[in-house]
């Protein structure tokens, strides 16, 4: 039986009453089980084509919350555009220790270092599989932190989900794996995208690729990334990932905790980078805005400065399932006041 709405966002919010952790665990399962609230809007204005993939919305769910694949379509049931599984590995592995995520919520924001805890490649696949395929669901493929190369376990990534998803991402920045965000730098990153590519154009039939890329990049990465986007015709940017960054206004106790920071803190840090990217790029390359996203202004901003897509998860933790479509009732309303027809129209023009 379906949840209503308000109810699913009353229960959100209790659960984090439990530890940060164990209230993610239980709110996978019930989705899993069918106890998620069911929401449908639809308005033509915010229909969006990236990348030859046509999205109902430009709201989607971000990494990070459905690891296993175990519930994205209940995530789409939400009114989420687009949901992206994983981060999976080709192996299965527990992650760091636990305590391994914290809720920084005088700062609204939330700080992991879970490591790509995940059941594995075989799973992850076995399970989308199985579902009858709709909307657009996009796996985060990751590396193995004992690999002994991790080029090779994103092609397998590749390899594994041809044919289960509409789009892959790429994960190079999350800050939880050692030695991952080396692979940005630029001879590795090239390396690693040609055969990733590659290995997509031989086995996965054309299904777009993108790159998630870390927030805390020194300007020359920044260039060195941009031009790998554009000569090798990336299929987007997903900027950004959570950041190692702690600026000194934060007011939470576990604001000191290692790992990465995501919710309210992230946005501007995020959308910046964002902006610069979609300057330097200047639409070469589709931009997909990640990073604090908690509101239906908070959206449009992503989109004005460059965003052809927009991700969230952090907010949901505070705010409720009920987040998504209120966001998707509010847009339609940002882009009529600055005479916007279309989400496409107002791509960058902040």
């Amino acid at each position: 039986m379906r949840t209503p709405l308000f109810l699913a966002d009353l229960g959100a919010r209790a659960l984090t009453a439990l530890d940060p952790e164990s209230a993610h665990r239980l709110t996978v399962s019930m989705l899993k089980a069918g106890a998620g609230p069911k929401v449908r809007i639809g308005d033509p204005r915010l229909a969006v084509t990236v990348s030859g993939l046509q999205f109902a919305n430009p709201l989607g769910l971000a990494a990070g919350f459905d690891k296993n694949a175990e519930a994205p379509d209940a995530m789409l049931d939400l009114g989420f555009g687009f949901v992206e599984v994983g981060a999976v590995t080709p192996l299965p592995q527990p992650g760091n220790p636990r305590p391994r995520v914290f809720r920084l919520r005088a700062d609204a924001g939330v700080i992991n270092r879970y490591g790509f805890n995940n059941d594995g490649l075989e799973a992850v696949a076995a399970r989308l599989r199985a579902r009858k395929r709709r909307g657009i669901v996009g796996a985060n493929l990751g590396a193995n932190k004992e690999s002994a190369d991790r080029t090779e376990d994103y092609v397998k990534g590749v390899k594994g989900l041809a044919g289960l998803v509409d789009f892959m991402t790429v994960n190079i920045s999350s800050p939880n794996t050692p030695g991952l965000r080396a692979l940005q730098d630029k001879a590795s990153l090239e390396a690693l995208m040609k055969r990733v590519t590659a290995a997509r154009d031989e086995f996965a039939d054309g299904t777009p690729v993108f790159l998630k890329i870390a927030p805390d990049l020194a300007d020359e990465d920044k260039a060195d990334i941009a031009e790998i986007a554009r000569s090798m015709a990336l299929d987007g940017l997903v900027i950004s990932n959570t950041t190692i960054s702690r600026s000194a206004d934060l007011q939470s106790a576990a604001a000191g905790e290692r790992g990465g920071l995501s919710g309210r803190p992230l946005f501007l840090p995020s959308t910046r980078l964002l902006r610069e990217f979609h300057a330097t790029l200047k639409g070469a390359v589709p931009l997909i805005g990640v990073g604090g996203v908690s509101s239906a202004r908070d959206a449009y901003m992503k989109i004005l400065a460059g965003a052809s897509l927009v991700q969230l998860y952090t907010a949901m933790v505070y705010e409720g399932p009920g987040l998504v479509s209120r966001i998707l009732k509010e847009l339609p309303g940002y882009l009529e006041a600055d005479g916007f027809k279309s989400i496409a129209e107002a791509v960058g023009a902040g």
